[in-house]
């Protein structure tokens, strides 16, 4: 299988995409949701992902990787839940705002639009290039 994109959300307030850079990774835990896990679940290493900050920020930050593939959840104290190990790439010269993406016809097709409250959703790849176009990547 080839390359695959992802968008992944996260309150700036509870893990900003500057400390996850700081940090220069994290275990992706705490996803409670059948259908994001089950996208968690199709993530290879390697494939791109998204960093969305939610809650007022609402837009896409920076460019992470797949380091490591889904494995239990350490934070999960029962249920079948997983996580898997991003990395930061880069920052996105410039921010991609939620008006945008609504805005765009490449982009206003997202998971992230239809499905509001999914926090972990598949990107294809035209939707991929088009986010680091307006991204400045």
């Amino acid at each position: 299988m080839g390359k695959q994109y992802w968008l992944v959300k996260q309150e700036p307030a509870d893990y900003p995409w500057e400390q996850f850079a700081r940090e220069g990774g994290t275990a992706w835990t705490g996803i409670r949701n059948y259908q994001a896990r089950n996208y968690l679940r199709a993530m290879q290493a390697g494939d791109e992902v998204f960093y969305y900050h939610s809650g007022e920020a609402r837009c896409v930050v920076g460019v992470a990787r797949v380091t490591r593939t889904a494995y239990p959840d350490p934070t999960a104290t029962e249920g079948d839940w997983v996580c898997v190990d991003l990395a930061p790439v880069k920052p996105l010269a410039q921010r991609v705002s939620l008006a945008q993406i609504k805005a765009d016809a490449v982009l206003q097709e997202l998971p992230l639009v239809r499905q509001s409250r999914l926090s972990v959703c598949p990107v294809s790849a035209a939707q991929a290039r088009r986010l680091k176009e307006l991204g400045g990547v």
